[in-house]
């Protein structure tokens, strides 16, 4: 993905990242946290009723010149330009949300990259219980630890991966996903679901999340959750206070 108004030094400037500009695991392992670290999964134009831009020059402006950030297709989109910019091939691969009661059609976006031979997940854009470093296509069944964190992937008969979190005692699934071949306007549908749906969770809720070294901050509409090793500090806030808590723990003044 390229954006005309996107360079490296601009996205190293935006993420706090100050070493090496290698298209090896290594640097890919450090820039996925600093992004993470620094660009929240944040839905707050489509709640305030803005559409959702696709164009990489939006995606790059929103984030990189306006210091927001964004969910799964921008804030993975943005990723995407400095994989490309460092030279690492990539795939967009459409994932199936399966958290839900009920089946979900392929709404999620995460990426595939081909790193030192092999495929790896990356993904900076599920949220709360996103991974936090890439994870090797040819490690299946094996319990990851990332940080405070439990992830797997596994491999169903069907060809199927599937992206697995430890909650509350056990293994659930996250996302399922293959690595059919998608171009980026093949989530135009999903993109417009996600901003536009009632049912969807983008549209019933304000939904931020930013991780950090300790663990993370979640505010899902006015509870303030921070999350740590230790456990969960769980808070309701009024309006004035949330509007505090985007600025102060999430670095985001407004929509």
């Amino acid at each position: 993905m390229h954006a005309d108004n996107f360079s490296l030094a601009r996205y190293f400037d935006r993420i706090g990242y100050a070493g090496p500009a290698h298209a090896d695991l290594a640097t890919v392992s450090e820039l996925m946290r600093r992004q993470l670290y620094t660009v929240p999964f944040e839905n707050l134009d489509v709640q305030a009723g803005l559409g959702v831009s696709l164009a990489p020059e939006d995606i790059a402006d929103k984030i990189l010149a306006r210091g927001r950030g964004g969910y799964c297709y921008e804030v993975n989109g943005l990723f995407c330009m400095a994989m490309q910019a460092l030279g690492v091939p990539y795939r967009y691969v459409a994932a199936r949300p399966m958290f839900y009661p009920a089946r979900r059609p392929r709404t999620h976006m995460a990426l595939v990259l081909r790193l030192d031979g092999q495929d790896w997940l990356c993904d900076l854009g599920f949220g709360s219980y996103g991974i936090r470093a890439p994870m090797s296509l040819a490690v299946l069944d094996t319990d990851i630890r990332q940080d405070m964190d439990r992830f797997m992937l596994s491999r169903e008969a069907d060809g199927v991966y599937v992206l697995k979190a430890w909650r509350d005692g056990g293994w659930q699934n996250q996302y399922g996903f293959d690595l059919s071949p998608q171009e980026w306007i093949d989530f135009a549908p999903a993109n417009y679901l996600n901003s536009n749906h009632p049912d969807a969770i983008f549209v019933q809720k304000r939904v931020v999340v930013l991780h950090s070294e300790r663990g993370r901050a979640i505010l899902v509409g006015n509870t303030l959750k921070l999350v740590d090793e230790t456990g969960t500090v769980e808070s309701e806030l009024d309006d004035g206070a949330v509007a505090q808590a985007l600025r102060e723990r999430f670095g985001l003044a407004s929509a």
